[in-house]
C-alpha cells in the first residue's frame, strides 16, 4: 500500500513539474519565469524525498535539506535584483 502512495505521489510530481517547465520557457515575464523555478526546485525536492523513502537513505534527506536553503536564497536573491531593477 505504501509503495502505491509513494508511485501516485511520484507521478503527481512529474506532472507538476513538467506544468511549472512549460511556465518557466513560455514566460512571458521574468517573475513568472521566477516562481516558476521555484515550483521546480520545490518539486524536486519533492522527489529526492520520495527517492529517500523508497531507498530508504536518510542521507538524501540531508541533500534535500542543503539545496531547499540553497533554493530558497537563489530566489531571495534574483527577487531582489528583479526588485531593484523595476524601480
Amino acid at each position: 500500500m505504501a509503495d502505491l502512495l509513494i508511485l501516485a505521489a511520484a507521478a503527481m510530481a512529474g506532472i507538476a513539474f513538467l506544468l511549472a517547465l512549460v511556465r518557466f520557457l513560455r514566460g512571458p515575464t521574468a517573475v513568472d519565469r521566477v516562481i516558476a523555478f521555484d515550483v521546480l526546485t520545490i518539486v524536486a525536492l519533492t522527489g529526492i524525498v520520495l527517492v529517500a523513502l523508497t531507498e530508504g537513505r536518510a542521507v538524501y534527506l540531508d541533500v534535500a535539506l542543503v539545496y531547499a536553503l540553497l533554493s530558497f536564497l537563489g530566489v531571495i536573491v534574483v527577487a531582489r535584483y528583479l526588485e531593484d531593477r523595476a524601480k
